[in-house]
């Protein structure tokens, strides 16, 4: 044997033991794991704000696919992760299905997707055919319109000509925010100069500003929030520029917005990825961050509720900045697993997700005042989940290497909570989210079961 393959054995030879070290563990160094559902179902966590105000229940819908792509739940239902005792929320009728719930921070409210009722061939559920509602965990069955629709011109100041998504209240839960796609506009299927496409945006509902619209179309209806966009986006950016044609995967910056670099407070913002097109022509993700005024009633560019030919367009005061421009790295934009993008209590950071030279996802974070993004994590196995940071700051919550693990955020070294398993028993990677108070994380296994494998919810206590 060669000097070099003795070298290059050796070397895989040490590999596989740090691996085996670092996988190894008595039963005492992990902290206690509990399956709090069983039995057939599908259950689907939101990849954020799962847990009620006093960290004691958790909302979850029913699609009944591993990952939830398949939108066809009919209950919101909620557990107590103590009892195992279950309460449905929520019970979808006339062929309307629901999901994505979020509860309020402070409230027993739940917010969730609403499908299509009595849906039919011009009107199924799609991106563009959904909207949010809200119901009272107290008193469950009856749910409340979030955002109203107004589909028919002069379109109504105040509510939305399409469908939104994964509604989240901010810190105060005073505001919540949303993705949206326009049913108007998805009636163009080229681009053109005098028209503009369905493109994905992001927009805010002010809850306790109810808007009544005219039953000029049967889609119509009345909501309890006036709803806003706060994206702009482009049907061809220019390569280069800092121009998207999509606006998604979006989460509020800090607990009361973040400090601007001359000191004073932006009191609200949005972190979000936005598709760019690379001077190469490439499509790749990057990171942005939208500043919104206390006023989001005030036209901007055009009109809030749009045109027949033109999207509804962001409040005076909005601004739309983008955070990082990695172009030129050998992995160039946001990668690893679908998540959004969340900061801590101060909103001095935002994390996001980048592959590193050897192509592993790891955390990143950037200021929301712009800046060189910096890698946290240089782990030997790549971020596998979305992630939700603890109410301290001080930790992110994900998965890694078939684990729930936990990253510290000052020093980027990451802990196992529950012992590595076998591919088909992992953690799902569309939630891992901490408690209001800190002390536990909630995630799915898919878990066998009498009839099939089945979506289960499952907890870890933090020691």
């Amino acid at each position: 044997m060669s000097l070099q393959a003795l070298f290059l054995a050796a070397g895989a030879i040490l590999a596989m033991a740090m691996e085996l070290t670092n996988r190894q563990s008595t039963d005492e160094s992990y902290p206690s794991e509990i399956q709090v559902t069983r039995g057939s179902g599908g259950r689907i966590l939101t990849n954020t704000a799962v847990w009620s105000p006093d960290s004691q229940w958790i909302v979850y819908d029913t699609r009944s696919d591993p990952a939830g792509e398949k939108f066809d739940g009919e209950r919101i239902e909620m557990v107590n992760v103590s009892s195992g005792e279950i309460r449905v929320l929520y019970q979808s009728v006339n062929g309307a299905h629901c999901g994505v719930a979020t509860f309020h921070p402070h409230q027993w409210r739940v917010v969730f997707i609403l499908g299509p009722e009595n849906p039919t061939a011009d009107w199924s559920y799609s991106a563009y055919h959904r909207r949010g509602v809200v119901v009272d965990a107290a008193r469950p069955g009856s749910a409340v319109n979030l955002d109203a629709r107004d589909l028919v011109p002069p379109f109504t100041p105040g509510a939305l000509r399409g469908g939104s998504h994964v509604h989240v209240w901010d810190a105060a839960g005073q505001w919540i925010s949303f993705t949206y796609e326009d049913h108007v506009l998805a009636r163009f299927q080229e681009p053109g100069p005098d028209h503009d496409m369905n493109q994905r945006n992001i927009g805010v509902c002010v809850p306790g500003r109810p808007v009544r619209v005219p039953t000029t179309h049967p889609r119509n209806h009345d909501g309890e929030s006036s709803s806003v966009l706060v994206t702009h986006t482009t049907t061809t950016p220019r390569p280069g520029s800092d121009e998207i044609s999509r606006a998604f995967e979006e989460g509020w910056v800090g607990e009361g917005g973040y400090v601007r670099a001359d000191g004073t407070r932006q009191r609200r913002a949005l972190a979000m990825q936005g598709h760019v097109v690379t001077a190469k022509g490439e499509t790749i993700s990057e990171v942005f961050v939208v500043d919104l005024p206390d006023d989001l009633t005030q036209p901007g560019g055009g009109p809030l509720a749009g045109t027949q030919s033109r999207m509804p367009l962001p409040p005076a005061g909005v601004r739309q900045r983008r955070l990082t421009f990695t172009a030129g790295r050998e992995y160039p934009g946001i990668q690893g697993p679908r998540h959004w993008l969340r900061s801590p209590p101060d909103g001095s950071r935002i994390a996001f997700f980048m592959k590193d030279d050897n192509g592993l996802a790891q955390i990143w974070t950037v200021s929301p005042n712009g800046g060189e993004p910096v890698q946290l994590t240089r782990n030997r196995w790549p971020i596998a989940s979305a992630f939700t940071w603890s109410p301290d700051g001080r930790r992110i919550a994900h998965v890694m290497d078939n684990s729930v693990c936990v990253t510290d955020m000052a020093t980027g070294a990451t802990t196992r909570l529950t012992r590595p398993s076998d591919d088909a028993h992992r953690p799902r990677p569309e939630a891992c989210v901490f408690s209001p108070d800190g002390t536990k994380i909630a995630f799915v296994r898919r878990v066998p079961s009498p009839d099939n494998p089945a979506n289960q919810v499952f907890v870890v206590s933090l020691k």
